[in-house]
């Protein structure tokens, strides 16, 4: 993040649809005679406007102070306690180049100092651990990303414009988003089956928590999306958020190894860049260096080849070779199309591991 807190979090730009909303009515009707109003049948109505409050207050009773407020020598983010030993996940576009930190749980105001373990940009997530561990810190706990359904109450809970210990609420609105972040003051990285939510995003909220009703960190917010025919101005209501799943792979393999061993993302194994055609748009992805021995070496690619599409996603930039990318696994099959001195040429490919 730059050193204004207004560009802590890093934008994705997305083509968003407006959808018109009408609210049904509901009509109410009193009960026949003889019609049971015991606790079985209200046991089967809507929560109450204060039964859900009291669940909320709950909920942010219970997962707020395990949501810490990390600053840098000029960078601001979010982070949530891992465990009991100090750890503490988080952003790695949060940590940037920063060996050391300034924490602030939500119970103090007195900083705490962190230490970096890890930062692993390429599923921007990184894990500093605190020098020492104050009494009452609790790790949060990670739930099951598998069971986020769309529709969900979720609150994000944060550190926005550097106001701590910060609340939004809204629902998950969409998973299974793979979304890029910009490469400028961002990592650049390609994310996989992100959450997609509505709770209000904002600079600051980056590495914090997004938080269901049972009081389980689902996903760690680190987008929020920018619309391009605004001038890159944010979008309101569309976030997107690291399913808990992938933060515990990563985090737990940083935590107990000090690094990633298996990122379980895949790869070809080269590094390229986006080409144009005549009309200036974009053209493929050029490959620049193949890795001896990777999964494009292997299948004969090589320096100078431009990479049109694999399997059956097209491919017009390198942002959109890693979202190609992304939808696989190490060890899958796939074919990639590509050109070679004006011919074009498909082979098929066993993915490596990035």
């Amino acid at each position: 993040m730059d050193a204004s807190p207004i560009r802590s979090l890093r934008r994705v730009a997305v083509a968003a649809a407006l959808l018109c909303c009408v609210a049904a009515g509901c009509t109410s009707h009193a009960p026949e005679a003889g019609q049971d109003t015991g606790p079985t049948a209200r046991a089967d109505m809507p929560m109450a406007a204060s039964d859900l409050q009291s669940q909320f207050q709950k909920v942010i009773k219970e997962v707020l102070p395990s949501v810490v407020q990390i600053q840098s020598s000029n960078e601001l983010g979010s982070g949530v306690v891992y465990d009991g030993k100090g750890h503490i996940v988080t952003n790695a576009h949060v940590v940037a180049s920063a060996k050391t930190f300034k924490v602030t749980a939500a119970n103090s105001e007195e900083p705490l100092t962190a230490r970096l373990v890890y930062s692993y940009p390429q599923q921007d997530l990184a894990v500093i651990k605190l020098d020492k561990v104050p009494a009452g810190m609790k790790a949060a706990v990670l739930g099951d990303s598998t069971k986020v359904e769309v529709g969900q109450i979720v609150l994000a809970m944060g550190s926005p414009l550097g106001l701590s210990s910060s609340v939004t609420q809204g629902i998950v609105s969409a998973t299974g988003r793979t979304v890029s972040e910009a490469p400028h003051g961002g990592t650049g990285a390609t994310l996989a089956n992100m959450v997609q939510t509505s709770a209000p995003i904002n600079p600051g909220n980056s590495g914090g928590a997004l938080v269901n009703l049972n009081g389980q960190v689902i996903g760690i917010p680190t987008l929020a999306a920018a619309d391009p025919q605004l001038g890159g101005s944010a979008a309101p209501g569309i976030g997107f958020a690291i399913p808990a799943s992938m933060v515990k792979t990563i985090a737990g393999q940083i935590v107990e190894k000090g690094k990633v061993v298996n990122s379980g993302q895949a790869a070809l194994g080269i590094t390229a860049r986006t080409v144009v055609d005549g009309n200036l748009r974009p053209a493929g992805a050029a490959v620049v260096t193949v890795r001896p021995g990777g999964a494009a070496d292997k299948a004969g690619l090589r320096p100078g080849d431009i990479i049109t599409k694999v399997g059956d996603r097209p491919v017009a930039t390198v942002t959109s070779l890693s979202e190609a990318l992304a939808a696989d696994k190490p060890g899958a099959k796939t074919s990639v199309t590509y050109q070679r001195s004006g011919a074009e040429k498909t082979v098929e490919v066993t993915l490596g591991e990035q």
